[in-house]
């Protein structure tokens, strides 16, 4: 028999079952596409665990009936989901109300949080926004303020991969390496805050409602008998501790040495290198749990990354949708084709990619920009701007964290949706005028769950010749010198600036007309 690995993914718009044999090789896949949210409010976001649950069910029945009649031995269950999603449960592992998605923008009003000499301190860093601001978009601290009843009862306080883990372990336990989000997590020691840390004053709660933390690749339990009625897989199988999906993509792509930058070309786009020192890229911004125990990954986020494309295709891109129906392709593909005659730079067109601002890059007052229009630009030129300026926004962020490791780039690996696109993958490369390479497989959050599993199992005896053996690049897109050399000119004489002179203007149009709200 042969033995390989199972993969559950549950991302944003999709639950992948998947699995993968010891050399990293994708065996059999079902992707079962979800509704990602319900909002009975404006900015709010929801979803039923038990819809999550559901799925999952699905794409594990549906996987099992392919591998049926094959000689495969599941040997081990890896887990990654979407990170930031929390659901209440009582003792019984049952939801007590809706998850809170991650794309959720309740807010309570701000209170200070600490005393006033260390709200002074964070003022003179200018961080006091940024305590403020995450106390406000605590998901616990909402329940809490509105409804108390709920947390009353709440036994459990998960994660979405923590409630997953409990319906298929029977075990309230999560990995380490999800723990992402506003909860009372000590982020450079990897376990949970202890009294006196800064987040128990800014994510009050009793902890003993926070689950049990396991290591990447160490046993969080087995299939249970019940979760293997549901889902098909034999009851008793390990289920191994994996990752968030960010953190699993980097690993999947084989960017495990702070100098390989691992950029996620998704909803949010986010650049990242994996490191065994903290060293925070932005101060009182942590340093994520990686996929490696006892590793960090920095990351700075562009909040609606390569949403801007479907932005830009319900806004803009109704003629290519509909010819993209008639040719049986995605709309994109012709997005792609309908730049190939404009030039590096879109001539002189500049997109800043703002369109949801950040806590500290750039700032909580920050907009979106679109400059340098004349009466040569089209829909093509401004196609092109927004693959250009977010190429932009991600080496700024790149930069700001090669200040920091003080470890040089040799290259770049570009992940998620985005990533298929030869375009943006050259205009990445010509931009950073670095290498930028496409890893051999698409499913990188999968693939780097299947890596920590193979370490668990034993089947590497470490990470670096797990990835190895694991891992690889499809095609690497050299960067053009001449394009190169004027997206540097343009980058630093007009980019680099764009944000600075606007600043004071953003926060002009929010004295006026209040958006966006802190």
């Amino acid at each position: 028999m042969k033995d390989v690995i199972l993969i559950i993914d549950n991302g944003t718009q999709s639950i992948r079952a998947m699995t993968f044999d010891v050399r990293g090789n994708l065996i059999n896949k079902v992707q079962v596409n979800i509704e990602p949210y319900f909002s009975i409010k404006p900015g709010w976001a929801e979803q039923e665990p038990e819809y999550f649950w559901g799925k999952l069910c699905q794409a594990c029945r549906q996987l099992m009936q392919k591998t049926i009649d094959s000689e495969m031995n599941i040997s081990a269950v890896g887990l990654t989901s979407q990170r930031s999603t929390l659901v209440n449960v009582d003792r019984h592992g049952r939801p007590l109300r809706p998850a809170i998605h991650w794309l959720d923008q309740r807010r309570i009003k701000p209170k200070r949080v600490v005393n006033p000499m260390s709200n002074l301190a964070f003022k003179l860093v200018k961080m006091d926004q940024a305590v403020t601001f995450a106390y406000a978009n605590c998901e616990s601290n909402w329940i809490q303020e509105n409804q108390p009843e709920i947390w009353e009862r709440t036994h459990k306080y998960l994660f979405l991969s923590g409630y997953l883990t409990y319906m298929l372990t029977g075990e309230f336990v999560d990995s380490v390496g999800c723990q992402v989000g506003y909860v009372p997590f000590d982020f450079k020691n990897f376990c949970w805050a202890k009294q006196g840390h800064l987040n128990r004053k800014i994510f009050p709660m009793e902890m003993e409602k926070l689950p049990k933390l396991v290591p990447q690749t160490e046993i969080m339990g087995e299939i249970t008998e019940e979760a293997s009625r549901a889902i098909g897989i034999p009851q008793g199988t390990p289920v191994i501790a994996a990752a968030a999906d960010k953190a699993c993509e980097i690993l999947g792509t084989g960017s495990i040495t702070p100098d390989i930058a691992c950029l996620s070309f998704g909803t949010t786009c986010t650049t990242s290198v994996l490191t065994e020192r903290y060293v925070e890229v932005i101060p009182f911004i942590p340093l994520y749990p990686s996929a490696i125990p006892n590793t960090y990954n920095t990351e700075i986020q562009i909040f609606r990354g390569f949403w801007m494309v479907n932005w830009f295709k319900m806004e803009f891109g109704h003629p290519e949708i509909a010819l993209a129906q008639e040719l049986n392709v995605v709309p994109e593909t012709l997005f792609d084709e309908m730049i190939d005659d404009i030039p590096p730079g879109s001539m002189g067109l500049f997109l800043q990619p703002y369109w949801t601002p950040g806590v500290k890059v750039p700032g909580p007052e920050a907009k979106g920009a679109i400059i340098g229009f004349g009466d040569v630009h089209t829909r093509a030129h401004i196609y092109r701007a927004i693959l250009e300026g977010l190429a932009y926004a991600l080496r700024e962020g790149t930069e700001k964290t090669v200040q920091r490791t003080k470890v040089p780039l040799k290259s770049i690996r570009i992940s998620g949706g985005g990533s298929q696109s030869d375009r943006a993958m050259q205009i990445t490369a010509d931009i950073f005028n670095l290498p930028a390479e496409r890893p051999k497989l698409y499913e990188t959050s999968g693939l780097g769950a299947a890596v920590d599993c193979a370490v668990g199992l034993g089947w590497y005896s470490n990470f670096a010749e797990a990835v190895t053996e694991m891992t690889g690049v499809s095609k690497v897109f050299e960067p053009h010198k001449d394009s190169s050399a004027q997206y540097e000119e343009l980058y630093k004489r007009v980019y680099k600036k764009m944000y600075k002179n606007l600043k004071h203007l953003y926060h002009e149009i929010k004295d006026i007309t209040g958006y966006p709200e802190l």
